[in-house]
């Protein structure tokens, strides 16, 4: 037994009397810690590895991707794979591309020795230097960096594919699905929506990742039209590009700039001299069209650059040197189609194919 007072703590004053340390250290959620997953296994945000962790999201996503027992599956970026055993399940047959070498690893691992070994196809490739096989559907968690070249690619590809349901950054999907008027309404919106169908499936927050990246994410549904239009991209792309230079100007203003009309002169020119892309070529103008239409990409917790191009200076409109009577043609075309007010902001597809339809018909083009 101990008496009382024998003990030398006891009497000691509260200040003097040693202290415990009862704070455990916790992992920043900053390190490396905070972005290992499944088997201890780091993701790299730089890479855009941002796996979907909630079986609930990708239960859905499987769901709305409308697949069948004999399809193809195209799967861009499978991570540890909670999506691709989900595909292999309902479906013949499962494409996975994977870039990172350590995925492919860890999905080969998932269905190793199980009946869906022979099922899925893994390809250790960067998808957009990969020439694409034959698909019904594909479905991706998109690295945002890729977004909107791995769009063109896919709408590039031949055949086409049924559908492809794909994760974005949130403000890149609302720009896919942006109508004419709305403040996101860009050269994107109206290249994907010339050639899909677009639909808003579901978002997705951004907890629903390991690691969480800084922005909230949507699932989008893209459809290829069939047939598609029959016009050539490369032409079509270059009157869009000339419109978004300058969304918020008057046509009139955007096509009286100096370095327009130049270039406008240049490659009508060309056409005189036998040179006019023609409806034949369209798909190889196309395919070089979606491999340069980059502008669109976001860096994670960026937006896509400033649309607000009425604080932006006007190029030099032209002078004295300027192809004088081609800027009247032009002029005088934009009047005669009741284009010379109207603005890139709130023009429809119609609109464009109407305005490169008119210049088309009278020798002026824009590749």
């Amino acid at each position: 037994l101990r008496l009382p007072g024998n003990n030398p703590l006891e009497n000691r004053p509260a200040s003097l009397m040693p202290k415990v340390n009862r704070k455990r250290n916790k992992p920043s959620s900053d390190g490396p810690a905070s972005a290992r997953g499944h088997r201890g296994i780091e993701f790299h945000k730089s890479k855009g590895q941002h796996i979907l962790k909630n079986p609930l999201i990708v239960n859905s996503i499987v769901e709305k991707s409308g697949l069948r027992p004999s399809d193809t599956v195209l799967e861009v970026g499978p991570g540890t794979g909670n999506m691709t055993v989900k595909l292999l399940e309902a479906t013949k047959r499962v494409i996975a591309v994977e870039v990172d070498p350590r995925m492919v690893v860890e999905v080969n691992k998932r269905v190793q020795e199980t009946s869906m070994e022979k099922k899925l196809q893994l390809i250790h490739s960067d998808f957009l230097k990969l020439e694409l096989p034959y698909f019904d559907v594909c479905v991706a968690n998109t690295p945002y960096q890729i977004s909107s070249p791995l769009v063109f690619k896919l709408l590039a590809h031949r055949p086409l594919f049924r559908c492809a349901i794909l994760m974005f950054q949130r403000e890149f999907a609302m720009r896919l699905l942006a109508k004419p008027g709305d403040p996101l309404y860009c050269r994107l919106s109206v290249n994907t929506q010339l050639l899909a169908r677009v639909d808003h499936l579901i978002k997705v927050g951004k907890n629903n990742f390991r690691p969480p990246p800084k922005v909230e994410s949507s699932v989008v549904r893209i459809e290829p039209r069939v047939p598609p239009p029959p016009i050539n991209f490369l032409e079509w792309d270059g009157l869009v590009r000339v419109c978004f230079q300058r969304k918020n100007k008057t046509l009139a203003a955007i096509f009286k700039n100096k370095s327009v009309l130049n270039m406008m002169r240049a490659y009508s020119d060309i056409a005189e001299d036998g040179g006019a892309p023609t409806v034949a070529g369209r798909d190889a103008g196309f395919s070089a069209m979606v491999l340069v239409d980059d502008e669109e990409n976001m860096e994670e917790g960026k937006g896509g650059g400033n649309d607000n191009d009425d604080d932006m200076e006007d190029d030099e409109e032209g002078g004295d040197d300027a192809p004088v009577s081609l800027k009247e043609r032009v002029m005088a075309l934009l009047e005669k189609g009741e284009f010379s007010t109207r603005r890139s902001s709130k023009m429809d597809i119609s609109d464009f194919l109407a305005l490169l339809k008119l210049f088309n018909e009278n020798g002026l083009h824009f590749a």
